[in-house]
């Protein structure tokens, strides 16, 4: 039967394998998702199997209560909240990691080699500091914290110092097996988690995201080394690496460093609000039938996403205004940054909700170049991502980030709501040039309106 087991344990590594892999593109999208279901399914029944006396009726209701409580998320959650319900299933990832060390080390007639210890040391406090500094971003995504930096002076000496601490705690329960000690160590990480968020602004939390995502996999396959569980040992490594690998991308994206953003308070500079040193700037201002003549007479057109599209959940109007302009003969294509939005892919998801074809959303190195030659950029509800001053101030907080290069078509059409500055907290010189024309107003209400004006 131990054959069996182990057989069961490594069809559902590699159907995780394979899900990963699937989830790589949106074409094959839905066939990782299935990969990854049917292994997860695996790996629970033969758990069932493999543990020793599992208490089933426990057992079963805690499957069906979460099972009913994700079904309900799953159906009710709203796009422009799915980062911050990414960012609350990391911190329960964390949870899990930690109250399974707590009660591994109160297990009672359990010992633990020294090994053992050091695997529990890492996946409690990797999981205690993915429980926090998740609930944090969560708080500052779904707008109930502040999205602004919090800092103080010596805030890295004091982080230094929490971060000694935890490890002094865990070198004292490493030796006396001091159940105290320990919980001390679970406290000083819970703290530690809090501590390496708040410095972080909201325009940041993209990477955030993919931080928590890939420490919350390395919690995982500690625990699973604690409970000497190969399938989740597996799953945490691929679910850390590939959070990982996607981080880095991301700080790429957004020119950060990967060092400053596992220490916290990376991207410190503050910016400037729009007519940051008081004087007023001249912009020149539009209607949805003044966008719609332009673009119905282009013979080129770009659409650049944002939060803000997501906001006012305008993606199918959108995808009807594009198939009226290609009907037009209009070429119609979709530019994605990989930080717009509020975590990784959210522009992609949100456009294939909308049935956009895949063919047409293109990323950024695929199309930037392409630009000079479009006669109409459409940016509807982003910002940050088409700041030129990434380019050409050396001031700006984003300098060096690389953007979309709206600035160079011929016409550039901005949606927004007002003047307001995005969620960087900057100022846009995109929207003050010659060839801009804004268009004010709820994203949704200015597509339609484009719809019926052609």
């Amino acid at each position: 039967m131990q054959n069996l087991y182990a057989l069961s344990y490594l069809v559902s590594a590699v159907l995780f394998i394979l899900s990963l892999r699937g989830l790589s593109s949106p074409v094959s999208a839905r066939a990782g998702n299935v990969y990854g279901m049917v292994g997860m399914a695996l790996a629970g029944v033969t758990t069932l199997f493999v543990a020793s006396s599992p208490v089933l009726w426990l057992i079963g209701i805690a499957i069906a209560a979460g099972a009913a409580i994700g079904a309900w998320k799953a159906k009710t959650v709203a796009m422009t909240a799915m980062p911050e319900l990414v960012a609350a299933m990391h911190s329960l990832v964390g949870l899990a990691a930690v109250l399974i060390a707590v009660a591994a080390i109160y297990h009672t007639g359990q010992s633990h080699t020294q090994v053992q210890k050091i695997e529990l040391f890492l996946g409690a406090f990797i999981g205690a500091i993915t429980f926090t500094a998740s609930i944090v971003a969560w708080g500052k995504l779904s707008g109930r914290f502040a999205s602004k930096p919090v800092r103080f002076a010596g805030q890295h000496v004091f982080n230094l110092v929490v971060f000694l601490a935890m490890l002094g705690f865990g070198g004292a329960y490493f030796v006396t097996d001091s159940h105290s000690a320990f919980l001390m160590m679970l406290v000083l990480a819970l703290l530690l988690g809090v501590m390496v968020i708040v410095p972080i602004g909201g325009a940041d939390m993209p990477v955030v995201v993919s931080m928590l995502n890939s420490y919350s996999g390395w919690a995982a396959a500690g625990i699973g080394f604690t409970l000497d569980n190969s399938v989740l040992i597996i799953a945490g490594a691929c679910v850390g690496s590939s959070g990982a690998i996607l981080s880095y991308i991301m700080c790429r994206a957004m020119n950060r460093s990967l060092v400053s953003v596992l220490l916290g308070g990376f991207g410190a500079a503050e910016g400037t609000a729009a007519g940051g040193d008081g004087a007023a700037r001249n912009y020149k201002s539009g209607s949805p039938e003044d966008a719609a003549f332009l673009m119905s007479n282009a013979e080129s057109v770009v659409i650049v996403p944002g939060y803000g599209l997501a906001v006012s959940r305008a993606q199918h109007a959108l995808q009807e205004l594009t198939t009226m302009l290609e009907e037009h003969g209009v070429k119609v294509r979709y530019a994605i940054h990989p930080v717009a939005g509020r975590m990784p892919g959210h522009m992609n998801v949100l456009l294939a909700e909308a049935e956009v074809p895949y063919d047409k959303v293109l990323e950024m190195e695929e199309i930037n170049s392409e630009f000079s030659t479009t006669d109409v950029v459409l940016v509807i509800g982003a910002n940050d991502v088409v700041n030129p001053a990434a380019k050409n101030d050396s001031a700006s907080p984003i300098y060096g980030m690389p953007i979309l290069d709206a600035y160079k078509a011929r016409t550039v059409l901005v949606v927004k709501r007002s003047m307001s500055v995005g969620y960087a907290g900057l100022d846009n010189d995109l929207f003050y040039m010659d060839k801009t024309m804004m268009v004010f107003g709820d994203a949704k209400k200015v597509v339609e309106d484009m719809l019926h004006a052609i």
